[in-house]
Order: C-alpha cells, then sequence, then structure tokens
C-alpha cells in the first residue's frame, strides 16, 4: 500500500451555504486515479467514514459486483424495478453477504425504488420489498398468503407471485436468481 502526505484545502462555501460554510477538498495522486481506473467518463466514486479514516471506492457496477460476487459463488438475485414498461431502477443483491448495488435508468425519484438513496444498504433493501407487498398487519394476511401458496410472511416470497404489483400505482418487479 502506498502512502502519502497530502494538505487539505479549505475554501468558503457558496450559494446557498450557511454562514461560515467550508468546503474541504484534498489533491489525490494522477497515478492513483489511473489505477482505480478514473477519468471524465468514469469519475464517480464512492465514500466510506468510519469515523476515523475515509475511503474512497470506484463505484461499483451491476456487472462488476455481479461479476465479483458470482466468483465468490454467493447467492445472488436480480430485480427490475418498473412503472408500466419504463425500467426503472435495477438491483443485484447479493443474499449470502447481504449486500447490493443498484442503477437508476430515471431522474425521476419517485419512480426509483429507493428514491434519493443512491447508496441503499441491506435494511434499505427488505424495506423496498416490504413496500412493494401487502402489510403484514393486514386482516386477512392468512387467507392471502394461502391464496397465493406462501407458507410465511416473506416480501420476496410474496413478490416472486405478485410481481411487486399494488393497486395504487403501476408499479412492479421483475425478479431473477442468478
Amino acid at each position: 500500500m502506498e502512502r502519502r502526505m497530502a494538505k487539505l484545502n479549505i475554501s468558503a462555501s457558496g450559494g446557498t451555504a450557511g454562514r461560515g460554510g467550508k468546503t474541504y477538498k484534498v489533491t489525490l495522486p494522477t497515478s492513483w486515479i489511473e489505477a482505480m481506473q478514473l477519468d471524465s467518463d468514469q469519475r464517480e466514486v464512492e465514500l466510506l467514514f468510519d469515523g476515523g479514516q475515509i475511503l474512497i471506492i470506484r463505484r461499483q457496477t451491476i456487472e462488476s459486483f455481479f461479476q465479483k460476487k458470482h466468483a465468490l459463488k454467493h447467492t445472488l438475485c436480480q430485480l427490475r424495478f418498473f412503472d408500466g414498461d419504463i425500467l426503472c431502477t435495477e438491483i443485484m443483491a447479493d443474499f449470502s453477504d447481504k449486500t447490493l448495488v443498484c442503477q437508476n435508468y430515471t431522474d425521476n425519484l419517485v419512480k426509483t425504488a429507493f428514491g434519493k438513496n443512491t447508496l441503499p444498504v441491506w435494511e434499505d433493501f427488505q424495506a423496498f420489498l416490504q413496500e412493494r407487498c401487502i402489510p403484514k398487519e393486514r386482516a386477512g394476511l392468512r387467507e392471502y398468503l394461502e391464496t397465493l401458496g406462501v407458507d410465511e410472511y416473506d416480501p420476496l416470497s410474496i413478490i416472486l407471485k405478485t410481481g411487486g404489483r399494488m393497486a395504487e400505482d403501476q408499479q412492479w418487479l421483475e425478479v431473477q436468481f442468478k
């Protein structure tokens, strides 16, 4: 692992930032950026902060996530979230280590699976699945599950039967295990 010292560039925030607002930047070596295969076409990165360290990771595509996890023989599920016939969000979920990556294909946040959250975690994914099926507290739930042929309340099992269709919208899910 290569290490270097750097200094923060600190400047006053502009626009609608509050009084005394500041922005912080650091310059990264070109060789590191090139090694991460980042350039003007691919410049999205994910920042992770654990309270003491900042980690910069190249934004993972669905394809690279799939290849990496498939090579590890993990249980993967691809979900494609549609509004009518328009693909809005694609999700690749790893049930082995409970991680996921998603890609939005619309700027309309109401039509995306996770709204403005572009880096959902497993709990967000579970909440999304629950939103696309009958509420657990609904009266007559047992009869509904029997009609579907589902033994217990499991949002993914319900979605596999219903396509995640709800009466109040035109959104639905295509689910495929990989």
